[in-house]
């Protein structure tokens, strides 16, 4: 079922992401669930374990009883939760010991108390006697007990969170388990511990367990006090709807420098030499491997996921042999162990006295995806691994990105690609993270279907990296818009014969000016497309194309309608500026320009050069792109001067004075030919004046 459900979630997701148009070869697709990934995923895992990266051991594993799987470092969050604290009384020799906990219900799993080295208020206090169950435990010093918390003595308990492990390291305590894997406390009490006392407990949930032992403690009277209500942050399965657990359980490991400074240290000059895209990124992968507690867990207890490619021999007991372990060939890979056979035995010998037994877990989803360029690579892993740009949300940096450096850094001693770019949320309107948990997520369909993909991508190139971007219908609009002026101004310049003139000299002031500036635009484009800042050169190009229409266009067309030098000069102008700008445009709107392109070019403008700065001086040298300024300044002055009268933007104006300083009115008169057929100005006089701007007075 979730095979199908795959396909079928394939085949929608590629009909989407079709239709925005992104650039994928179809031919190389690649998926991290089919028989290359398990081969891939399962071959890795046996160089890990051959290397000694991999190992078993039964060791406190945090436990989702609801999913009944273990789960990794990297899949928790914390949630605030009600809670209260019980004072318990301890006995010592010398009196009694009061101890708060949020755990009552963990008491009969107490294995030692704990106090802050140095607290004077536990000076020679070396034992104590549970209370309810009279268990003598030790009382030990250690760093993590906070001497103003609570009473300054902690009780330790065989688990009741991740404290309680490293105390239970640190000090080599003893191992009460009282949890078993279906969240309810177990028949059998634990060894030392008097079953008498812990019968009332056997089979109880948590939250019954903790009700029934704040009962027996009041009447005992070794409940100091009522419960002290609190909030306070507790550890779920990102996926759970029950506080974890912490059990026993015998589980695969990877080493991921938790418990190795050495290697820790490696990963993180690894994340150094990446190239972080924003940079700021880096600091939370140094962040989540500083802080790493432990290795990676990487067995889970459920169906579907690529099985561990390992059997154990079964000695004549019937018992596992954990030392015994039977590896398949590399040839044979994938195996499911659970019905092939290690090589040697066959059916027959399966789950029998001195035969053999498959390892019956999956491999965490990570496990596999962090193996995803190996698997991308195939049999041309030589040529394109590593691979140079990983783009990923920048939530999973603690687990695929960092994950997939881990096992590069193991298996060859390298980073897996050069570049890494991180996406900020996708917000709802009210700027919330969309999540299908709080049904805020607006599929991409509907806006595909009203505004177009050129649109969508406009949106989506607006969002830059590491940065949360909110779903704007509104910006959709903007990119619609974009997309038909585009199309509508190349129509109105081609309808005047620019493609006719794409090689014929530009010799006019204005129309230099205008690829001038352009060259500065491709510049800038180029550098951020180099640096991954779209939305930097998505912005370069938009402020200058509307220039180009509301200013240029408007101020060359009737030259361009015109025969001779001028209007072949309009006309070269119009093509360069429209033939660069469709380039500049392609990656981010990449239908309307590929329509644009059809109209008058061969090819597809997606196998086009990408433009250059040269492209454009060498048709307009000496340009200043400052006249194309100027220009439109003129023009917006002489337009605003219309709107105050109320006064149609075609009406003539026979007189037009422009003021300024003379430098500025020199610069005016190579493109006064321009200016005043845009505004329809019969006369223009320059006026030299002290304004130290352009001031254009019109008469009427």
């Amino acid at each position: 079922m979730c095979g199908r459900l795959t396909a079928e979630d394939e085949t929608a997701y590629e009909a989407i992401w079709r239709r925005l148009g992104l650039s994928v070869d179809w031919g190389l697709t690649y998926t991290t669930i089919g028989d290359h990934a398990r081969a891939v995923s399962q071959r890795a895992f046996l160089a890990n374990l051959a290397r000694g990266e991999a190992y078993s051991a039964e060791a406190p594993t945090l436990w989702d009883v609801g999913y009944r799987t273990a789960v990794a470092q990297a899949e928790l969050e914390d949630r605030d939760r009600p809670g209260a604290f019980h004072l318990l009384r301890f006995h010592g020799l010398a009196g009694p010991i009061d101890v708060d906990t949020t755990r009552p219900e963990l008491l009969p799993a107490c294995v030692a108390l704990v106090h802050q080295p140095g607290d004077e208020r536990f000076a020679g206090l070396t034992s104590a006697r549970s209370p309810l169950f009279g268990v003598e435990v030790p009382v030990f010093a250690h760093p993590l007990a906070a001497p103003d918390k609570g009473t300054g003595v902690a009780m330790v308990c065989t688990f009741g969170d991740l404290t309680d492990v490293t105390w239970w390291r640190d000090l080599d305590l003893d191992t009460r388990v009282v949890l078993g894997r279906d969240g309810r406390f177990l028949a059998e009490a634990p060894a030392g511990v008097p079953a008498e006392s812990y019968r009332p407990l056997a089979g109880l949930t948590v939250t019954a367990a903790r009700r029934e032992i704040v009962r027996l403690l009041h009447e005992s009277g070794e409940l100091i006090g009522e419960p002290r209500p609190i909030t306070h942050p507790v550890k779920f399965f990102e996926r759970g709807e029950a506080p974890l657990e912490i059990v026993t359980s015998r589980q695969w490991f990877i080493r991921n420098g938790g418990r190795d400074a050495e290697l820790r240290e490696r990963l993180l000059a690894r994340g150094r030499e990446l190239h972080w895209v924003p940079e700021h990124m880096r600091h939370r992968y140094e962040h989540w491997v500083s802080g790493l507690t432990g290795d990676w867990l990487i067995s889970r207890q459920r169906f579907f996921g690529v099985p561990f490619p390992i059997w154990y021999r079964l000695d004549n007991a019937g018992e596992p042999d954990r030392d015994q372990l039977l590896i398949p060939d590399d040839s044979a890979l994938p195996v499911d162990p659970t019905s092939d056979c290690p090589p040697g035995f066959d059916e027959s010998a399966r789950d029998r006295p001195g035969g053999f037994t498959a390892d019956p877990d999956v491999m965490d989803t990570w496990a596999t995806s962090s193996l995803t360029p190996q698997i991308a690579a195939g049999d041309l892993a030589e040529r394109v691994f590593p691979m140079d740009l990983r783009p990923q949300g920048q939530e999973i940096i603690r687990t695929w990105l960092f994950a997939s450096v881990l096992r590069a850094e193991q298996s060859h001693g390298v980073l897996p690609w050069h570049t890494a770019v991180l996406s900020g949320w996708i917000l709802d309107p009210d700027h919330k993270k969309m999540s299908s948990s709080q049904g805020n997520v607006v599929t991409p369909r509907e806006p595909l279907e009203r505004f177009g993909a050129d649109a969508m991508r406009y949106w989506a190139s607006n969002g830059r990296p590491g940065v949360d971007t909110t779903f704007d219908p509104a910006q959709l609009k903007i990119g619609r818009r974009l997309a038909t002026k585009l199309l509508n101004a190349s129509k109105f310049a081609l309808g005047l014969g620019a493609a006719d003139a794409l090689r014929q000299a530009v010799t006019e002031p204005l129309d230099r000016a205008m690829l001038g500036r352009l060259a500065g635009v491709v510049t800038t484009a180029t550098e951020a497309f180099d640096r991954f800042q779209h939305t930097d050169a998505l912005q370069a190009a938009e402020t200058f194309f509307w220039t180009f229409c509301d200013d240029y266009i408007e101020l060359v067309k009737d030259r361009a309608y015109s025969s001779g030098p001028a209007g072949d000069s309009a006309r070269a102008a119009l093509a360069t500026g429209l033939s660069v700008q469709l380039r500049l445009f392609a990656p981010l709107l990449p239908y309307v320009t590929e329509e644009v392109w059809s109209w008058w070019r061969y090819g597809s403008v997606h196998r086009a050069p990408w433009p250059t700065r040269y492209e454009l001086t060498r048709v307009a040298p000496e340009s200043e792109p400052a006249l194309l300024d100027l220009a439109g300044d003129a023009l917006r002055q002489i337009r605003k001067a219309k709107s105050d009268r109320k006064l149609s933007m075609r009406a003539e104006v026979p007189l037009a004075e422009a003021l300024g300083p003379g430098e500025l009115l020199d610069q005016l008169q190579l493109i006064d030919g321009d200016v005043r057929a845009a505004g329809r100005v019969a006369k223009l006089d320059l006026l030299r004046d002290r304004t130290p701007e352009l001031v254009i007075a019109c008469a009427f």
